[in-house]
């Protein structure tokens, strides 16, 4: 959809300064599920409630341009929810580790007590 860009006013306003506004539905599209529910999982003010991808291009005075640039980033946001995130494998400490801190604990509980006023 194309609209009057922002931005300061001059003779010519209302004939060379246009924007784009893309909208693409994220739901409706014909993406993998996948990729969907990672799409829609961005931390992106761009996309809304309803799942509806908001990419906004003014930063040429050509409207061909300015679609051109919102498709391509809309291109880059795809491809980079294309891959799955890789999974975190868990590992445990060593058990020597666990030993170290656990003596650690215990000589610093020990220097403590011994720092303490006697009862008396």
């Amino acid at each position: 959809m194309a609209i009057r860009a922002q931005g300061a006013g001059g003779q010519h306003v209302n004939k060379v300064s246009s924007a784009i506004h893309l909208r693409f539905d994220i739901e409706a599209s014909s993406l993998d599920a996948a990729i969907k529910e990672r799409l829609k999982a961005l931390p992106d003010r761009r996309i809304n409630r309803k799942g509806v991808l908001v990419l906004k291009s003014q930063s040429t005075r050509s409207q061909d341009m300015n679609r051109m640039l919102a498709i391509n980033r809309l291109h880059e946001l795809i491809e980079s929810v294309q891959e799955a995130p890789a999974v975190r494998k868990r590992t445990r400490p060593p058990k020597r580790a666990k030993e170290n801190r656990l003596k650690d604990k215990k000589l610093t509980a020990l220097t403590k007590v011994q720092r303490a006023k006697p009862h008396g």
